[in-house]
């Protein structure tokens, strides 16, 4: 599977906390306090506009996960990072275990049944309170299918680039 150049939205900056230049994370990675182990931070505006930054150091309280930047002094410079996307090298991940992988990896994938009927591409993964759910979309058609595993995802097959679901196409 190719990781090349790819880049992962691991949180966001939600805005500033106390006086001397903290802000607040949203964080996407589990635990969220592992969000400071993937290093360097692409850090992304509105507007698109990227820099990269290095040395964010932070916590999590346990109510929230606050963050340190290296260049951030105080209160008013940790505001102007309100809504800044934090984007992390695919290679700054570790490698998955054998049998594993991360949802990420499986953007992009092709999607069939068990029947060979296409369902487009693996568009992202969300979590539910059940269970997962893989988004297949095709043109202007979404498939949302439980990601349970053999039960309706069959097989990954990273090596041929597709998914196999055992799914009506009609659902």
């Amino acid at each position: 599977m190719d990781t090349e150049g790819r880049r992962i939205l691991v949180g966001r900056v939600t805005g500033a906390f106390g006086l001397r230049g903290e802000v607040k994370l949203e964080s996407w990675t589990e635990p969220r306090e592992a969000i400071f182990r993937y290093q360097p931070w692409i850090l992304r505006d509105a507007r698109g506009v990227e820099r990269q930054v290095q040395g964010v150091r932070g916590r999590d309280d346990g109510k929230r996960v606050t963050a340190w930047f290296p260049e951030v002094a105080d209160r008013d410079a940790a505001e102007a990072m309100r809504g800044l996307e934090i984007l992390v090298p695919r290679s700054a991940f570790p490698p998955p275990a054998p049998g594993e992988f991360y949802w990420v990896d499986l953007e992009g994938l092709r999607v069939v049944n068990v029947d060979g009927v296409s369902f487009g591409t693996v568009s992202h993964l969300f979590a539910t309170g059940a269970n997962d759910v893989l988004v297949a979309r095709e043109g202007g058609r979404e498939r949302m299918i439980p990601f349970v595993r053999p039960q309706y995802v069959t097989d990954i097959d990273f090596d041929s680039g597709v998914v196999t679901v055992d799914w009506d196409p009609e659902f």
